[in-house]
């Protein structure tokens, strides 16, 4: 889950943030135990987490771990947590973890978000809620690839691919980055950049505030994680709730593929907000007229480029303002502009975001951690063909986006990593699966497939609504009011259920 700011390449990276090869190393133990952390000694946080905070006040710590669970007595790092305090002690139940996803997304401020979205003071009373920068972002001792504002590789799902040979471009620039990536790796952090590690740090953070269980609530990438701490540490884990989900606690080559089946599902829901709206910006008076104009601009662009956006950023830049109805605006305004030719009002809607050419990205940290992340997790295929049938097979099964979820990613040359973390089924009956019906980058799929994994550990909410976050995001008064029940009182649904439509 990311927050979206404007329109033009800055879009992209942002946006889409919100989402290894063959040969897997012996994994680390899979428990988190050591030496016991010291614990949080509580401070002013960052300016720039304040000022993202703002109004709302939160502490900030640190937290030591080591670099690679295989070797606790060698190199640490530092991660930076945050800590909006419980407002009742009386009612204390314990610490609810937040992630926000990714992976490369940071979660300093995310407590103070929920809440000025409207996350009860029901959950803020019961939980000291702590948010954090997981290892390699932000203030947690980031990693880096060294991608500069002129780099080809401009987010982290592929580009849209009109043919086979718009494949083999890509995998050019696919291996490019995985090349650089491990030239950058000068202290081998990034090697150490996986969800089961990440996991172990949240152990280690449980530890260092002296809980013997965590409660979690992560969206997004968040699940992955949430689902692999609830499987690694079943005894530890209190109350987990995943929202908006991957479908397994690491994203492979299926799972981004399944960014096309959300595209699809979720696009009607622009496309009717759009032809409702067609005196305003002329894209078309039905959802079918709306759909035709989707790909009449993308084909015009794919041959006739303007104002530096090409029918690939095009296609992005849709995708990523699916993620939230609060953004159709900006996405129609972007289109009506395109549509009618109007380059004054493109240029001053790429100005917005513009960077020196060759300046270091404002990207490449969130960028590098979902590369490496992504490709530390999981095995990817390595031969370019198997991209290529890929890609043909799903612009024809989805056209709007499947000639991109499909297409080569740095995953098929990265260096191989650790085994992914598999779903434990055999813990306590406590996760909550959380899941729009409509959602772009998580589709509905996910959340079955992980709810299946789980098995009676876990009951799935399913939520009628559109776009990337259901509990306190999507507005759904069922969705908000389930999900506290759980968080609060521990009640879970007795059976998978729907919430309509608010």
């Amino acid at each position: 889950m990311k927050r979206q700011h404007g329109i033009g390449r800055s879009s992209v990276l942002a946006a889409v943030l919100g989402l290894g090869l063959g040969g897997s190393l012996l994994a680390p133990p899979a428990v988190a135990d050591g030496p016991r952390a010291p614990q949080v000694r509580w401070g002013a946080c960052p300016e720039d987490v304040v000022a993202e905070a703002a109004p709302t006040t939160l502490q900030c710590g640190t937290v030591p771990v080591p670099v690679d669970y295989a070797d606790p007595g060698g190199a640490e790092i530092d991660l930076m947590i945050s800590r909006l305090a419980r407002t009742d002690p009386d009612k204390r139940r314990g610490i609810l973890m937040l992630n926000p996803g990714g992976p490369g997304g940071s979660g300093l401020a995310l407590s103070a978000q929920l809440v000025s979205l409207g996350l009860p003071s029901s959950v803020t009373d019961r939980y000291d809620v702590i948010g954090m920068d997981t290892r390699g972002i932000g203030h947690s001792a980031p990693v880096s690839c060294g991608f500069t504002d002129d780099s080809p590789y401009i987010a982290n799902v592929p580009p849209y691919a009109v043919d086979d040979a718009a494949v083999t471009a890509q995998a050019k620039v696919a291996e490019q980055v995985a090349e650089q990536c491990a030239r950058n790796d000068h202290d081998g952090r990034l090697r150490q950049m996986t969800t089961a590690n990440t996991a172990r740090d949240l152990d280690r953070i449980r530890a260092a505030l002296g809980e013997e269980k965590t409660s979690y609530l992560g969206y997004s990438y968040g699940t992955a994680l949430g689902a692999a701490y609830a499987s690694m540490f079943p005894g530890r884990s209190d109350r987990i709730v995943l929202d908006s989900n991957i479908g397994d606690t690491h994203l492979d080559r299926d799972g981004m593929r399944r960014y096309a089946l959300g595209v699809e599902q979720t696009f009607p829901a622009f496309a009717k907000w759009a032809s409702a709206r067609h005196d305003d910006y002329g894209l078309g008076r039905t959802p079918a007229e709306v759909r035709e104009t989707y790909f009449a601009l993308a084909e015009r662009l794919d041959k006739a480029p303007t104002e530096g956006f090409d029918g690939g950023l095009f296609r992005q830049l849709t995708f990523a303002f699916l993620f939230n109805e609060a953004q159709y605006p900006k996405l129609a305004e972007q289109w009506r502009a395109l549509n009618s030719g109007d380059d004054a009002a493109l240029r001053r809607l790429r100005s917005e975001n513009a960077t020196a050419s060759g300046a270091p990205s404002p990207a490449d940290n969130p960028l590098s951690v979902f590369a490496s992340v992504t490709c530390n997790d999981v095995e990817w295929p390595e031969d370019v063909d198997t991209y290529r049938r890929g890609v043909a097979e799903d612009r024809e099964r989805y056209p709007l986006f499947g000639a991109a979820a499909a297409n080569i990613t740095p995953c098929a040359f990265w260096t191989k990593a650790e085994r992914p973390v598999a779903i434990n089924d055999a813990g306590p009956r406590n996760v909550l699966i959380v899941q729009n019906l409509r959602d772009p980058v998580t589709p509905h799929e996910g959340g079955k497939l992980l709810r299946q994994k789980f098995k009676d550990r876990s009951r799935l909410l399913s939520v009628d609504a559109s776009g990337h976050g259901a509990y306190v995001i999507s507005g759904n008064p069922c969705a908000l009011n389930t999900t506290t029940r759980f968080l609060v009182e521990g009640k879970m649904p007795a059976k998978d259920t729907l919430c309509s439509a608010s």
